[in-house]
């Protein structure tokens, strides 16, 4: 029962938006009574965290990153660049986050939510990666790893803005380009 109040939860925030989704909606999808929801959480704000936490574990369980410091530079940097993109395995993460953004002015904690549950996670490898990277004097003196990272990352939002659709082969160029721009070989 609870799993399935979660997926319909998750599902709910996909296509109804934090505001629009109701309990009632979440219930009858999950199949079970409203009172059956209630009795496990107290109010809408509090499944949401239950759901986003028990989704994006879910990914991490059915893609698991690996170890990173195995790969050679560029792949490590592909994979942790994969594992952070905003669409996720499942390819619902932009709209997810996009409901959320739309969120920001009636709902402030969500922000906070979304960034702690899913965004810190899923760009923690890739921060990590560039750090180790330049640890290693892999990358150019005086890179800074979480400003790349988060151009890496907002690429895939510049892109589906003007494209309108996931580009698949994106992250291989992102990473491309900046390995050309932050490479210690230049």
């Amino acid at each position: 029962m609870e799993k399935a109040v979660l997926r319909a939860t998750v599902d709910r925030l996909v296509s109804d938006g934090y505001s629009r989704m109701t309990i009632g909606d979440i219930a009858a999808d999950a199949g079970v009574t409203r009172p059956t929801v209630y009795r496990r959480w107290s109010n809408k704000h509090d499944l949401v965290v239950d759901a986003l936490d028990f989704n994006f574990q879910q990914e991490r369980d059915r893609h698991p990153i690996g170890p990173l410091e195995e790969l050679p530079p560029v792949e490590a940097l592909r994979q942790a660049l994969r594992h952070a993109s905003p669409f996720g395995p499942t390819g619902r993460g932009m709209t997810v986050i996009g409901n959320v953004l739309s969120e920001a002015e009636r709902t402030p904690g969500l922000i906070e939510l979304m960034r702690e549950h899913a965004l810190e996670p899923r760009q923690k490898p890739l921060i990590d990666t560039l750090r180790r990277l330049a640890a290693q004097g892999v990358l150019r003196e005086g890179v800074d790893a979480e400003l790349v990272a988060d151009m890496m990352i907002g690429s895939y939002y510049a892109s589906y803005m003007r494209h309108g659709k996931r580009e698949p082969e994106l992250g291989d160029r992102v990473v491309e380009m900046v390995w050309r721009l932050v490479g210690a070989e230049g």
